[in-house]
């Protein structure tokens, strides 16, 4: 097939009048898709709401229409179901897809590549400034390298190429400066030849939402590394954002619960302290939750957890949902046999995963995580933890065996969780939300990093259809 023949075939799809680069990145992707090389590569990045979306479902379409495969991927469970939504096409976790789980093995839950057995196959990879590159649990995962792992698994398959999309003002993964999913030197790294298109024309609703006029003037501040001033967020003329005092907090979250649900709105803040405070405060003022947990609970997981999966009878629960990811969104279906043991407290609970076609699990929960203002257990704790339950196997003399042993023990491996009504922007990052109300905190000069505009940026972008901003101050809101 000639190549003005793909370009017209994807243009088909596409809904709109397609702007100079969105035209000029259909090019690229025929020249990408008739390429011969074995290696090529491409990378689509770009601002939000300059029609990336857009142009991979058209992409989609026509792929399915012309009898190629794809295979559509994300980092996370919430990820791929916004994927799969816009694309219109089943989409699943990159660690879904390129790792298996070895024979139980209590020294340690390895997971294993799998082979790709995929031919003639492009892989579509969303969200991929999320993609870490360091620091993947210590060999729980493959070479415990994502990024290298997962071009490794692509190529390693007959005739099949790999498509990156993303946005590099997000915020990087964590302990990254950079993503380097999104960097094309780092691609070209592996031996890959890599096609690079950026589109930076915003185009979706740009005359109308502030949301996206907002993401757009911080986006080029962190091109050009001005970091010195306060961002200016305008407000005036704009419908889809609002400055929220403190006082009619309550009442502009029950009316967006109402609204869309508390599924559909989330406070995003820098902080688990900030996180915890609203948290409390929703579930005690708004939702009249006066248990620690309760049916209907929406929590959110922050650690990862191979145990619990693992303990399925059903292996197509488990080809589902691998493992439970940090950043994994639950809801509590139901409660029981509270108890404290080994210094810590636990509590049984049936989970629903909407993020997972409403997958449901029976795990054990920690519930000393929930109010905790770090992330999870410490290393101080979970070592204790470890010990207190080593106790309970006196017999057992041998370290290694003892240490199997514990490795096997569902306290050990109970689910470490929060409140999900307020999250930090890390944990938002890749997911969507209609409402999302934004609460920075306090925010000094020195604080003005790079890391801040991002944090900012994502905040901003993870709202469909409105922001709050949430005591902002008057020094940072637009004339």
């Amino acid at each position: 097939m000639r190549k003005e023949e793909i370009r017209q075939i994807i243009l088909s799809h596409f809904p709109h009048e397609a702007t100079r680069q969105q035209s000029q990145t259909v090019d690229l992707w025929a020249d990408f898709l008739l390429s011969p090389l074995r290696e090529a590569c491409f990378l689509l990045t770009g601002y939000a709401g300059t029609g990336k979306t857009s142009l991979v479902s058209a992409l989609v379409m026509a792929l399915r229409q012309l009898g190629q495969h794809t295979i559509l991927l994300a980092p996370t469970g919430r990820a791929a179901k916004v994927l799969a939504l816009y694309a219109d096409a089943p989409a699943y976790t990159i660690h879904r897809k390129i790792y298996r789980q070895k024979v139980f093995s209590p020294e340690m839950n390895n997971f294993t590549q799998t082979p790709n057995l995929q031919r003639d196959t492009l892989f579509i990879v969303d969200e991929a400034s999320m993609i870490a590159n360091e620091g993947l649990g210590g060999g729980y995962f493959g070479s415990g390298r994502l990024l290298d792992d997962l071009v490794r698994h692509v190529y390693a398959g007959d005739n099949c190429r790999l498509l990156l999309i993303g946005d590099s003002a997000q915020l990087p993964p964590v302990g990254e400066e950079q993503s380097p999913a999104l960097s094309p030197r780092m691609l070209e790294s592996y031996g890959l030849q890599v096609s690079h298109s950026e589109l930076t024309t915003v185009v979706r609703q740009a005359s109308q939402s502030g949301i996206l006029w907002n993401a757009t003037q911080l986006r080029a501040l962190i091109q050009e590394e001005s970091f010195l001033n306060f961002p200016q967020i305008r407000v005036k003329g704009f419908p889809d954002i609002k400055v929220v005092p403190g006082n009619e907090l309550i009442d502009e979250l029950e009316q967006s619960y109402a609204h869309c649900g508390t599924d559909q709105t989330v406070v995003v803040t820098r902080s688990n302290k900030r996180a915890n405070i609203y948290n409390n405060g929703i579930r005690a003022r708004i939702l009249d939750m006066d248990s620690e947990l309760s049916g209907g609970d929406q929590i959110i997981v922050v650690k990862n957890n191979y145990f619990w999966t693992t303990q399925q009878q059903d292996k197509q629960t488990q080809a589902r949902m691998p493992f439970i990811a940090n950043g994994d969104i639950a809801v509590i279906r139901r409660v029981r046999h509270e108890r404290a043991f080994y210094g810590f407290r636990f509590a049984d609970a049936t989970l629903r995963f909407p993020d997972y076609d409403d997958l449901e699990l029976d795990v054990t929960l920690l519930l000393d995580t929930l109010q905790s203002e770090a992330q999870a257990l410490s290393r101080e704790q979970q070592e204790t933890l470890f010990r207190r339950i080593c106790e309970d196997y006196p017999e057992i003399t041998n370290q290694r065996q003892l240490t199997d042993q514990v490795k096997e023990d569902a306290y050990y491996n109970a689910l470490q969780i929060k409140y999900a009504y307020a999250i930090t922007c890390h944990k938002a990052q890749g997911g969507q939300w209609q409402h999302v109300y934004i609460d920075q905190g306090y925010v000094t000069q020195e604080m003005l990093t790079p890391d801040y505009f991002r944090w900012l940026y994502t905040a901003l972008t993870r709202a469909t259809e409105r922001v709050f901003l949430v005591n902002w101050p008057k020094e940072q809101i637009a004339e």
